[in-house]
């Protein structure tokens, strides 16, 4: 047997390892990651059993980043027929600022389903009618949460996505800012979302967005997961296909090495999964798969971050890229045996 077919067999053979730690299992849109307590709450509350879902906010206390990843997820559950479990939640417990905050944060993503995905030439007047509607809404729901959970940024980190719909001037997003900032300096949902505000497809620009983004990684503690937001500020100018710096370049891959040594502090962060997917797919364009397969190990089975947000098809998409990655493993494993031998 030549050398050649000593590579091609290790190869495969590297291959099938590859994906057998990758089991052909859903890829759910739910979550970003495995969180099996938030998981059933999402289910049940789907089904209209709310009770899951208030035990688990309340378990939140003030860890404000898990308290937002929580309420994010929460205020998708029951899709259409959200009303119907927070409504049973609210009568149950009148007052209670978990069930004020999930109602809200269930508004907003109701005023952006109403929006559709289409770009704003080419969706109706009266979706738009509608969608605002549902804002001004969200935006009171937004100010009741506030009101019974003072020193909770949530309400607050949620607010900037009305913010975006109702074109709010940079005047009043700052003024929003300082609410979120007094009370949870190094959010990071509030700065990744605040990251859209400034991005250049919304109400700032390419330049804006990239300069928010350094000064929040310049100034964040380790193991707050914002060294990573100058990632995604590029990231979005690269879907943009306005971004001078390739996924190769040493300015991006400068970027992700900030990213992963953050996350290596960041153990138990509530949104690491999210940076994680990012991190993994820039790795495996760069090229570094055996580094890229460490984080997707950790995700695998879920795909509610970016870059696969932004498909049609995320779950192909990312099964590509996962796949790309166990790979290049695989041969990179192949050259490091040659070498020893």
């Amino acid at each position: 047997m030549t050398s050649a077919d000593v590579c091609v067999a290790l190869a495969l053979a590297g291959t099938a390892l590859s994906f057998g730690m990758f089991p052909l299992r859903p890829q759910s849109r739910l979550l970003a990651g495995s969180d099996p307590a938030l998981l059933r709450a999402i289910v049940l509350a789907g089904v209209g059993i709310w009770r899951p879902a208030a035990r688990l906010m309340a378990q939140t206390g003030q860890d404000w980043e898990r308290r937002a990843v929580c309420a994010g997820s929460l205020g998708r559950a029951g899709g259409r027929w959200w009303p119907v479990w927070i409504r049973a939640w609210e009568r149950a417990r009148p007052g209670d600022p978990d069930a004020a905050l999930v109602r809200a944060q269930a508004q907003v993503h109701h005023a952006w389903r109403l929006r559709g995905a289409r770009f704003a030439n080419e969706t109706a007047a009266s979706r738009f009618r509608r969608f605002h509607r549902a804002l001004f809404t969200a935006r009171e729901n937004l100010d009741n949460a506030a009101l019974l959970n003072p020193d909770d940024p949530t309400p607050h980190a949620i607010a900037i996505w009305p913010a975006l719909g109702l074109g709010y001037t940079d005047d009043m997003m700052h003024a929003l800012w300082d609410d979120i900032v007094k009370r949870a300096p190094h959010h990071f949902a509030a700065h990744s979302s605040a990251l859209q505000y400034w991005s250049s497809k919304w109400r700032g620009s390419h330049e804006k967005a990239r300069v928010f983004a350094e000064r929040a990684a310049a100034d964040a503690p380790a193991g707050t997961l914002l060294a990573a937001l100058p990632l995604f500020a590029w990231y979005e100018t690269y879907v943009a296909r306005e971004e001078q710096h390739t996924i190769v370049s040493p300015q991006v891959r400068a970027m992700v090495d900030a990213a992963v040594a953050d996350m290596e502090a960041a153990a138990g962060h509530p949104a690491l999964p999210q940076v994680q997917h990012l991190v993994a797919y820039c790795l495996t364009k760069q090229g570094r798969h055996g580094e890229s397969l460490r984080h997707f190990r950790a995700v695998d089975g879920w795909v509610e971050a970016l870059p696969w947000r932004y498909e049609n098809h995320r779950r192909l998409v990312y099964r590509g890229v996962r796949t790309a990655a166990a790979r290049g493993a695989a041969l990179e494993a192949v050259r490091r045996w040659l070498r020893r031998g």
